[in-house]
C-alpha cells in the first residue's frame, strides 16, 4: 500500500522514508501543495515499469510493421518508388512557393 508524503515532510524524515522504500519496499507518492508530483520506489519495481513500457512500445511497433508490410502487398516496388518520388517532387514545389 502506498504512502503519501509532502517534499517538505519528506526533507525532514528522508533517511526513514528512504529505508521504508528500499528494505520494506513501500511505494510513496510525493506531494507538494497537495498535489501529487512524483513517487518513491523500489528500484525492483522501477525496472519492471521500464521493462514493461519498452515491451509494450516494441508491441506496438511490430503491430505497425505488420499492418504496413500486410497493406504493401498489394504494390510493387516499382509502385511504391513511383509515389515516393512524386511526393518528393510535390514537396519540393511546395516548398519553393
Amino acid at each position: 500500500m502506498s504512502k503519501i508524503i509532502g517534499v517538505t515532510d519528506l526533507q525532514r524524515r528522508f533517511r526513514k522514508t528512504f529505508n521504508e522504500v528500499a528494505e520494506d519496499h513501500v511505494p510513496y507518492i510525493l506531494t507538494r501543495g497537495s498535489r501529487p508530483e512524483a513517487a518513491l520506489i523500489p528500484y525492483e519495481q522501477y525496472q519492471k515499469l521500464v521493462q514493461a513500457e519498452e515491451t509494450g512500445v516494441l508491441r506496438k511497433f511490430d503491430d505497425f510493421l505488420a499492418r504496413m508490410t500486410a497493406a504493401g502487398e498489394s504494390f510493387s516496388v516499382q509502385e511504391v518508388e513511383q509515389d515516393v518520388n512524386s511526393a518528393q517532387k510535390e514537396f519540393r514545389t511546395r516548398r519553393h512557393r
